[in-house]
């Protein structure tokens, strides 16, 4: 189970492994996948690789400090459910490679 796909809190979700600020609440989406879903990452935090295992060419993302595996990013976000206007990007990101903590109001 994805612990944080259906969270919509307000707050900010980062790498469990260094602290690293990823995403903000306000860039995820219900993508209609079992996975969190964001329009964007924190401009650096993130980034890419290649991956063709398992016999697909997908794009890693990575903590840009630490190199922890996140997930992968997808150019599907606008066809994936989004309930927003176009998404463009879909980071598809693990609920294991992130930690949440929630806004004070």
């Amino acid at each position: 189970m994805e612990k944080y796909k259906d969270n919509f809190k307000k707050g900010m979700y980062m790498c469990p492994k260094c602290g690293n600020k990823l995403f903000k609440s306000d860039a995820k989406f219900d993508s209609g996948t079992a996975w969190p879903s964001f329009r964007q990452a924190i401009k650096g935090s993130v980034k890419t690789r290649p991956d063709n295992s398992l016999g697909m060419h997908r794009t890693e993302i990575l903590c840009a400090k630490c190199n922890n595996h996140l997930g992968h990013v997808f150019d599907d976000g606008k066809t994936c459910g989004d309930t927003h206007k176009n998404a463009g990007k879909r980071f598809c990101v693990l609920s294991d490679a992130l930690n949440f903590k929630e806004a004070k109001t």
